[in-house]
């Protein structure tokens, strides 16, 4: 590959990072052609992109980025895929469901909206992660939960100021 490939292929790296916002990388070595092709299948139908490349060019891709990421650089060791999503906890999941019955995928880190996480002992933690619809759900959940305690209670006390006015106007009359 030369310098002007390999450019390109750094580019079109940093460009998913950007896109997606979050990315796995996962070590998939030592798995059969099989077992590989399951795993793209299987990013395929859970919307995550599957991606292989050199540890050099993932980390001049990963230079690219804002803020610094370069706890990952430790993690470029071996095989490298990178799975690509843009909920966080996909790929963690994903790779979760993958190894039962087996060791790998493993987890070599994970960068999720500018956050480094290092390390398969961190898959447990990613998995637990929400999702940014998932917390804007919460979100939603909270605000809407005085606001309708606060029109039950004004609908009853609607009720009840009504009887009051009811029962005072029986009393004068």
């Amino acid at each position: 590959m030369n310098r002007e490939e390999k450019h390109v292929v750094v580019s079109a790296l940093l460009e998913k990072m950007q896109e997606f916002g979050n990315f796995y990388i996962a070590d998939t070595s030592s798995l059969s052609v099989e077992k590989v092709n399951n795993i793209r299948r299987k990013c395929f139908e859970s919307g995550i992109e599957m991606q292989v490349a050199k540890n050099t060019l993932i980390k001049k891709a990963i230079e690219g980025l804002e803020g610094d990421a370069s706890e990952i650089y430790v993690a470029l060791k071996g095989q490298s895929a990178l799975l690509f999503s843009t909920v966080g906890n996909g790929p963690a999941k994903l790779i979760k469901a993958l190894r039962k019955g087996s060791d790998k995928p493993q987890l070599k880190a994970a960068y999720i909206d500018s956050t480094v996480f290092v390390g398969d002992n961190q898959l447990d933690t990613l998995v637990s992660l929400k999702s940014r619809e998932e917390l804007i759900g919460d979100i939603i959940g909270l605000l809407q939960s005085p606001a309708k305690n606060v029109v039950s209670a004004l609908q009853s006390g609607g009720n009840k100021i009504a009887g009051i006015v009811k029962t005072l106007q029986e009393r004068e009359g």
